[in-house]
């Protein structure tokens, strides 16, 4: 890739970012002045910017499956701080975060300001987040939790937390398993991951100095019944999604709309 090619993509990247400030700040602006945006309109202007943001990145991507169209929580592996713009430009969706994420230059206020739930690793605080999502849930809004707690180098999944499944059994709505992909050259990609010590940045020039990759979206089909119990249901989901990253398609691959 020429150099000039890459300053592009930074100036496309930088131009977004600069464009989700304005919109974070105006919606900061607007609640002073008391017209504060509800929780649902945030969600539909977080998308929109994630949309932007997911097109400024080399990314091709084909989603396989169909989106739910009543609230779930979706519960996905993680790879990479790309799942959110990737997953959150499909539909209007809210994140569970670690507390880390919202001290992230820029992208972490923006995170904060777009309504991200933020959980603290080990705070002892389980039964409280466990309320707050669930009332996220049952005021008819769709949430997404990356349940292995971390990101990986997408070859696998790790354990899922399963207390991170208790807010759909007490909302009494279903769970959403979803599997990405990350995909250069028909194997996977050794560039999208963005694990341990790496930093944003680096990772972010790393990955706009790189060549397109594919990305794969799974949809899978929603578990509906949760009445076994968080960890059943979080099991249930584990396997699903370790499923299509081993290899073995557990259904018919339909193309999204």
């Amino acid at each position: 890739m020429t150099r000039l090619h890459l300053y592009g993509r930074l100036l496309h990247v930088a131009a977004v970012i600069l464009l989700g400030l304005l919109l974070a700040a105006s919606l900061g602006l607007a609640a002073r002045c008391a017209m504060r945006a509800s929780p649902l309109r945030k969600q539909s202007l977080t998308r929109w910017f994630l949309a932007r943001l997911a097109n400024a990145l080399p990314f091709r991507v084909r989603v396989i499956g169909e989106l739910p169209t009543q609230p779930m929580l979706w519960v996905a592996n993680h790879v990479s701080w790309c799942d959110i713009p990737l997953l959150g430009m499909l539909l209007p969706i809210s994140f569970l975060a670690k507390a880390e994420v919202r001290g992230w230059p820029v992208l972490g206020w923006l995170a904060q300001q777009a309504g991200t739930l933020f959980i603290r690793r080990g705070a002892g605080d389980a039964a409280q987040v466990n309320r707050q999502l669930a009332r996220h849930l049952e005021q008819g809004r769709h949430l997404l939790i990356f349940p292995e707690g971390t990101s990986t180098d997408g070859s696998g999944v790790r354990n899922f937390h399963s207390r991170l499944f208790a807010c759909a059994i007490e909302a009494g709505c279903a769970v959403q398993p979803v599997a990405i992909r990350y995909l250069r050259q028909g194997a996977r990609d050794p560039i999208a991951p963005f694990v341990g010590d790496d930093e944003l940045p680096s990772h972010l020039r790393r990955l706009l100095a790189s060549e397109v990759a594919q990305v794969e979206i799974h949809l899978l089909p929603p578990i509906r019944d949760t009445a076994p119990g968080r960890n059943a249901v979080a099991e249930q989901a584990h396997s699903a999604i370790e499923g299509v990253l081993s290899g073995e398609r557990p259904i018919p691959a339909k193309e999204a709309a």
